[in-house]
C-alpha cells in the first residue's frame, strides 16, 4: 500500500502508537502530500500579489517546524498528533513513518523521540 493510501485511511481522534508500543497521542490533523508542494520561501522583493506570496500566506500556519522539514511533511504527506510527550503539545509523523492503519490506531515505525514537535 502506498503512502497517500495509508494516510487517506487516517482519521482525526484516532490513537498513534510508536515502535516500542508508547501511545504518543491522538491525531489532530491529517494532509495527504503533495509532490508539487512547493518550498517555503521568504517573502520576495516583489510588492505585488504574486501567487508564490498566496501560496505562502495559505501554508504559513502548518506545519509549525522548520522549512526544510515542512516542505517534506507537505510533499509526503504527515499527520499532526496532540501528545502531553513534548511541551509544545503536538508532533508530525511523516507519511513513511506509518506503518498499519487499524481499528482506530496508527502504528509508526519509528520511536516517539524522534518525531519533530510542533514550534
Amino acid at each position: 500500500m502506498d503512502q497517500q493510501t495509508t494516510v487517506a485511511r487516517v482519521t482525526t481522534g484516532m490513537r498513534v502508537v510508536d515502535s516500542a508500543g508508547i501511545e504518543v497521542g491522538t491525531v489532530d490533523l491529517v494532509q495527504r502530500g503533495d509532490p508539487n508542494a512547493v518550498t517555503v520561501q521568504a517573502p520576495s522583493a516583489d510588492p505585488g500579489g504574486s501567487l508564490d506570496e498566496l501560496i505562502e500566506s495559505a501554508t504559513a500556519g502548518e506545519p509549525d517546524v522548520p522549512a526544510d522539514l515542512a516542505a517534506r511533511l507537505l510533499r509526503t504527506g504527515y499527520l499532526k498528533v496532540s501528545t502531553d510527550l513534548v511541551p509544545t503539545g503536538a508532533v508530525y509523523v511523516l507519511a513513511d513513518q506509518i506503518v498499519t492503519v487499524s481499528d482506530n490506531q496508527v502504528l509508526l515505525n519509528a520511536p516517539a523521540t524522534t518525531l519533530p514537535s510542533e514550534h
